[in-house]
């Protein structure tokens, strides 16, 4: 296979929501604590978000307003020669994002080497800002992101050979109508959300073309922290 094997695990509530109020409610707390636990079970190597997730919980919010750079970079991949053997793949396609440093390091977690991947429409000064904080990149798509060249050059460029897909919605939706996952995991927190502007776990774009409905086999399903589940899936 010329990418990497996919999954996608998400944590939910009752009503498949993938954020909302229902993460702060005590009794999610055992499901949201298994979730994090299981990521260990698909020994991943890297771990992809969009560019919402991404803002919200992994990097320095967006960048700031950047001067006009002396040196053009071209429209070519760099990769880091000091990067990390375990990655965050962050989906940006205008290159907007802000970083302070080229590495992320959460609680539980061992440090990742981030990969900004972005289309032709970034700008020549937000190149330039990857560049100085040594940050690897890479180029897939014109304007929109291409998931399946994407992928092909994770495993190319990077080695990787087992991805994590983790949110947000629109970025699950976008690999799963081109079938580039290969197996859905969720885990299923004892509550219910109820909040009609709360995420789901997978929603379309304004400007996504793939409107099919995606069916799916069951693979597996326990009983985890008492009260939850986790479904495993793949795509029929």
């Amino acid at each position: 296979m010329n990418r990497p094997f996919v999954v996608c695990h998400m944590i939910c509530s009752l009503d498949g929501k993938i954020d909302g109020e229902f993460m702060t409610v005590p009794q999610a707390k055992p499901a949201l604590q298994e979730y994090g636990k299981l990521r260990e079970f698909y020994q991943c190597q890297a771990t992809l978000y969009g560019t919402t997730t991404m803002a919200r919980s992994f990097s320095d919010g967006f960048a700031p307003e950047l001067p006009s750079s002396e040196i053009k970079y071209p429209q070519e991949d760099y990769i880091s020669q000091s990067h990390e053997n375990n990655y965050i793949v962050s989906i940006d396609p205008q290159g907007i994002l802000g970083w302070s440093s080229n590495v992320i390091q959460k609680r539980g977690r061992s440090k990742a080497h981030v990969i900004e991947v972005l289309t032709e429409q970034t700008s020549p000064a937000y190149l330039a800002y990857l560049r100085q904080l040594d940050i690897s990149y890479i180029f897939a798509g014109k304007t929109t992101i291409d998931c399946s060249l994407l992928l092909k050059k994770l495993k190319k460029l990077f080695q990787i050979e087992r991805l994590m897909i983790a949110g947000g919605a629109i970025v699950n939706w976008s690999f799963l109508q081109e079938n580039l996952i290969d197996e859905l995991s969720l885990v299923i927190a004892p509550v219910a959300d109820g909040n009609t502007t709360s995420v789901s776990i997978f929603e379309r774009s304004k400007f996504s073309a793939g409107k099919t409905p995606v069916s799916f086999q069951l693979k597996e399903v326990k009983r985890i922290a008492e009260d939850g589940l986790w479904l495993r899936y793949i795509v029929r």
